[in-house]
């Protein structure tokens, strides 16, 4: 059973959000790196990029599959988790705790369209 953490909020694309000083924290769901299986790169936007929630910022390959990555917010790329770079599997071992991008928030009303951990838990059984 993949874990999902209260106090988070998740998109339908299965990325979570945290907001920790004024930052969007974004990954990816537990569930959908145990879907992916073992990760092998992680394309990552740069540092001052413009993204816009809905859209497209990066992407996970694995050895199964490639799998876009979607922003849940728009703004601008403060911060990327360059570790990732060298050391893809962070993201198999704590998905929560291998944040991909930090992003500062154009719209902070974005969040409320976000689901909380029971609504993310029911499309991700």
């Amino acid at each position: 059973m993949s874990r999902i953490i209260e106090g988070l909020l998740y998109s339908k694309s299965h990325e979570w959000v945290k907001v920790e000083d004024g930052l969007a924290v974004i990954g990816v769901s537990d569930f959908a790196q145990s879907e992916m299986g073992d990760i092998t790169y992680v394309d990552l936007p740069s540092e001052g990029d413009e993204i816009q929630a809905g859209e497209e910022f990066g992407a996970l390959e694995s050895v199964k599959a490639s799998s876009d990555l979607y922003s849940p917010v728009s703004g601008t790329v403060e911060a990327v988790n360059e570790e990732l770079e060298s050391a893809p599997e962070l993201v198999n071992q704590d998905a929560y705790a291998a944040w991909i991008i930090k992003v500062r928030m154009s719209d902070a009303s974005e969040l409320e369209s976000l689901l909380d951990a029971a609504a993310y838990a029911k499309i991700a059984e």
